[in-house]
């Protein structure tokens, strides 16, 4: 049987309670998380795995404490089926008899965290809420990534329909396609910006620093769309002007601002590389190189800088699907993808862009073996 734990007071706001998932065979375990975690949470228990599974394909759970050892059906099991329904919900294992080996274990298929049984109520209540939030920024993202991928469907549609027009139509989807990736980012963070103001006033002093946090990037995303935009009302007028740019520090600012600082990005090289250029064109493209590399489904992409007498190299590599030698050349000539929502415009832009740094873009790639862009900018002579 499935029990809603009772809450010891009404809540003192309308904001609504992550909703918990506790499976547990032993009854009195499970009636004891379930009370300490009332006060803060909604609370649904489960006595077996098949019961708490039905549940969890019912309704979006913020956390599921997951017991290992269970008679009909152990806790690692259970999480590998959890995952096939939701792969966005926080999993925490619950262990009694708690060796490593079996926590690794359920990491390593998915679980997002562990706790000894019986767990300590301090640890218990800071383990939730973590991973409550956790699986609601997923959930977020998600969500929004599922909305990009319908906007790109309808670009790729609004593509094919008007390909035969001008010039201007086609620089005007370029604007559209560099404008999704810091556009998420702004709406995501906005997000995340008016849920934790609402808490604000009852938290520490941290929540005040991670607003900031989120207004710096708020704020950074906004000001590369605002020359986007501007750029494209004065492509007829005037030059893009150069400055000097370090590559390095600008290639960790789209980690970190546009890619919400995915660790499956390494860096490597150079600690800095200082070139004359456009700030935004650049950021253009390492954007679109680093996306492609990240739909690929790689799980490592690593950006290394090295520099010679003359010249200045960059490489993006993955270890993604890859592609044939035909595909390769298909998609660096630009207008053509093998992606279900690309447009095949990423790679066009790029060569369009370092071309007018005097830099040039190589391919090279092999099936299930990843891909490698290589970026060559000419050093001047002194």
């Amino acid at each position: 049987m499935f029990k809603e734990a009772a809450s010891s007071a009404a809540p003192v706001d309308t904001i609504e309670k992550p909703l918990v998932l506790i499976v547990d065979d032993e009854y009195g375990p499970r009636e004891s998380i379930a009370y300490t975690l009332s006060s803060e949470f909604d609370v649904v228990t489960a006595e077996r795995p098949s019961e708490g599974i039905k549940r969890i394909q019912e309704r979006a759970f913020s956390v599921v404490l997951l017991d290992i050892r269970m008679p009909e059906m152990d806790g690692i099991k259970a999480l590998q089926t959890i995952r096939e329904y939701d792969k966005d919900v926080s999993v925490v294992m619950l262990t009694g008899y708690g060796t490593l080996q079996t926590a690794q274990q359920s990491m390593v298929h998915g679980a997002n965290q562990y706790l000894r049984k019986p767990p300590d109520i301090a640890e218990l209540m800071e383990a939730v809420r973590k991973q409550a939030q956790a699986s609601g920024e997923r959930r977020h993202q998600t969500q929004l990534n599922r909305n990009m991928e319908s906007m790109n469907a309808a670009l790729k549609r609004e593509i094919v329909e008007k390909e035969p027009h001008i010039w201007q139509a086609r620089a005007a989807v370029e604007l559209v396609h560099d404008l999704a990736n810091p556009l998420t980012v702004m709406i995501g963070y906005a997000s995340l910006l008016v849920q934790e103001a609402k808490k604000a006033a009852r938290r520490d002093p941290e929540q005040a620093e991670k607003l900031r946090s989120y207004a710096d990037v708020v704020s950074r995303a906004s000001e590369y769309c605002h020359h986007l935009a501007d750029n494209w009302k004065q492509t007829t007028r005037k030059a893009t002007e150069f400055t000097d740019v370090d590559l390095v520090g600008l290639v960790r600012e789209v980690k970190e601002v546009i890619f919400f600082n995915n660790a499956i990005i390494q860096f490597s090289g150079l600690k800095s590389a200082m070139i004359r250029g456009s700030q935004f064109e650049l950021t253009r493209v390492f954007q679109n190189l680093l996306k492609n590399a990240l739909e690929a489904a790689a799980t490592k992409v690593a950006v290394s800088f090295t520099q010679t007498a003359d010249q200045l190299e960059i490489c993006v590599t993955d270890n993604g699907a890859g592609m044939d030698a035909e595909t390769a050349r298909k998609a660096l000539k630009g207008g053509f993808t093998t992606k279900t929502h690309g447009t095949g415009l990423g790679l066009g832009i790029c060569r369009h862009l370092l071309g007018a740094h005097g830099a040039t873009l190589t391919l090279e790639s092999e099936p299930k073996r990843g891909t490698t862009m290589r970026i060559v900018f000419p050093l001047a002579r002194t």
